[in-house]
């Protein structure tokens, strides 16, 4: 059985209890190099997710820490989560304006003017920059539809902890049911890789990355 680190076992405790207030007893800011920062992750605009989540995320210079619980997605299916960054995105979660095409969905490119690319795969093990992106068999599959995750000591470059720092960076959790027969499906191919469906892909819930 996994145990939970302290941390966690707070986010469990907090997330989705007082949601809407978010965590601030545990977001401050301890050197200019050292901050703790949390995400309140919500449906994304126009992709149905009944869902929502709570992310802690702890910058050491140049080195994170993430714990993550997130709940009401697709259980026991596999979730890409990432850390997204563009020094030229909006540094926001979409809304129903993104949907360029009309589909009456958001898809993961769609969103990319909003959050921009991927900065750094929350996978479970191993590699964690954007070459991971998809290596769907390293990310949580949320049993019973709740995603819990826990990484420490993530690598990551100077300006991406400084943007982190400063509230320009936004978590996104990916996979979304549309037609809610429990699995990824459907004739719409993905935006990131034809070989998937689009529901394998599409953003679900969304947050950006603060101090609180």
């Amino acid at each position: 059985m996994r145990t939970l680190s302290r941390t966690t076992k707070a986010v469990l405790a907090t997330g989705f209890l007082v949601t809407s207030f978010g965590v601030a007893a545990t977001a401050t800011t301890a050197t200019a190099n050292s901050a703790d920062l949390t995400a309140n992750l919500q449906p994304v605009a126009l992709n149905g997710v009944d869902g929502s989540g709570t992310a802690l995320v702890t910058v050491r210079g140049t080195r994170i820490e993430v714990a993550m619980v997130a709940s009401g997605l697709l259980a026991d299916a596999p979730h890409a989560a990432h850390i997204h960054f563009g020094a030229d995105a909006r540094h926001e979660c979409p809304g129903a304006l993104a949907d360029t095409d009309a589909s009456g969905t958001l898809n993961t490119s769609e969103g990319g003017p909003s959050y921009g690319p991927v900065a750094v795969s929350l996978t479970k093990t191993g590699d964690t920059s954007p070459a991971s992106a998809l290596a769907i068999d390293r990310f949580d599959t949320a049993p019973r539809g709740t995603l819990t995750y826990e990484r420490g000591r993530i690598k990551v470059t100077q300006t991406l902890a400084k943007a982190i720092s400063s509230g320009e960076a936004v978590i996104v959790i990916h996979g979304v049911d549309h037609n809610h027969n429990g699995a990824y499906d459907g004739a719409t191919p993905s935006d990131l890789d034809p070989s998937l469906p689009t529901e394998a892909t599409d953003p679900a819930l969304c947050g950006v990355i603060t101090q609180s």
